[in-house]
């Protein structure tokens, strides 16, 4: 198995009398990890099986049985419950058995969508459950193909943790290749040849499924339209009027299939920075697709890196948005946010964490210059107590100043 960022801290907190729930888009590799860590005598109960799944949504009580005739003089027996939203009365068998006896099972529940799940009331253990996500690849995962500067400081840095090295690291990739095949494992892992048609498979039989499975839209052929737009608009400040009109369904409807999205973890939103003194300010969100090759491939688009030279500079400001988002989902502190204003003025992102702030422009030249700083200048004294440094992402090949507080920083040293 690669190599993967959160394996160390999963395996640790695997070892915590707790239930643990670990959700994530499909094709992450949560399944792959979970097998990789859990012992070899895990009961495993795959719903994505619909002969299994069909079962437990027949007779609610089979899971249970299945539970409790594992050895009861045994403490910590894992229980591994693959795709557990799609029959959503194991998370009450769940909570029953854990009361009952929390030393005897150890369960783990791995889900692919939360629409489900919230629709139907369903119980989350609180109290009883550690939460865990697991996102596509990081650059700290799957390398670029040259070696980072040893001076470069990052923004938002992920490194592996102290005493951790990856044993087999994913392949290297430059940039080009990132932006038009994104950061799914399987799809990083396999030939060139055969990528953009697992990410077609991706966009077109997994959403599908998910979607049909659940009953989550009535109208396919409206949500297919909605998504092809959303795809084509990712990263770009979201209108819901323009969409509305051109996908043929209502504005309420728009606003419920983004949620749709974000509940099956394919696609985030970025909210307007609102702590600042301009009034002119723009107050609506950016979407993002979680993956560049999904966002290719859900547009209607074959992903290749030709695709991607059409209009690099924002299929990589998208990528750098992204990386940046996974970042802090994995570190658990600090937002991602936006700036616009109404005359265009427009910082990309704006790191909060640790009660500081952090500016940022991705901008795809390999010869960055003060100008390209303006924006992120003006932010930085706009915010002097908050804001002491900003950078410049691009394809320079080694860190520059711009500016005493603007770094150019090469994307392979993000």
């Amino acid at each position: 198995m690669f190599s993967r960022w959160y394996a160390g801290t999963l395996q640790e907190k695997l070892t915590r009398p707790f239930v643990h729930l670990v959700f994530g888009a499909r094709q992450t590799g949560k399944s792959t990890l979970l097998r990789a860590l859990l012992p070899p005598e895990t009961l495993v109960i795959d719903l994505a099986d619909p002969h299994e799944r069909s079962r437990h949504l027949a007779d609610p009580g089979v899971f249970s049985k299945a539970c409790r005739q594992l050895p009861a003089g045994r403490k910590g027996h894992f229980v591994f419950v693959d795709e557990a939203q799609s029959v959503p009365s194991i998370f009450d068998a769940v909570q029953h058995l854990y009361d009952g006896d929390k030393a005897r099972w150890r369960f783990v529940l791995c889900g692919s969508s939360a629409r489900k799940l919230r629709r139907m009331g369903a119980n989350l253990l609180p109290g009883r459950s550690f939460y865990h996500r697991l996102f596509p690849l990081t650059l700290v995962e799957h390398p670029a193909d040259q070696p980072r500067v040893s001076y470069a400081v990052s923004p938002l840095a992920l490194d592996w943790k102290a005493g951790e090295k990856p044993k087999r690291p994913f392949p290297a990739a430059d940039v080009l290749t990132r932006l038009a095949y994104g950061e799914l494992p399987g799809v990083v892992a396999a030939d060139e040849p055969d990528r953009a048609e697992l990410l077609r498979a991706f966009a077109f039989v997994h959403l599908e499924e998910e979607i049909r499975r659940e009953a989550l839209v009535k109208d396919w052929g409206a949500f297919v339209r909605f998504m092809q737009l959303a795809a084509s608009e990712s990263g770009q400040i979201v209108n819901f009027a323009a969409i509305s009109q051109e996908s043929g369904v209502s504005q309420p409807t728009v606003k419920s299939h983004y949620q749709l999205l974000e509940d099956m973890f394919v696609g985030f939103r970025l909210e307007a920075f609102s702590r600042s003194s301009r009034k002119t300010l723009l107050s609506t969100p950016k979407f993002f697709f979680f993956d560049l090759g999904v966002r290719h491939a859900a547009a209607g688009l074959t992903p290749t890196p030709d695709v991607v030279k059409v209009n690099p500079g924002a299929f990589f400001e998208q990528w750098v948005g992204i990386e940046l988002w996974k970042r802090l989902q994995y570190l658990g502190e600090g937002k991602l946010y936006h700036l616009r204003t109404k005359d265009g003025a427009e910082v990309d992102f704006i790191i909060a964490r640790g009660g500081m702030l952090t500016p940022i422009e991705v901008k795809w030249s390999e010869n960055p210059s003060a100008q390209d700083a303006r924006h992120v200048l003006a932010f930085l004294a706009e915010h002097p107590k908050l804001a002491a440094h900003g950078y410049i992402v691009c394809r320079c090949q080694r860190p520059m100043q711009l500016h005493e507080k603007v770094t150019a920083l090469p994307w392979f040293c993000l």
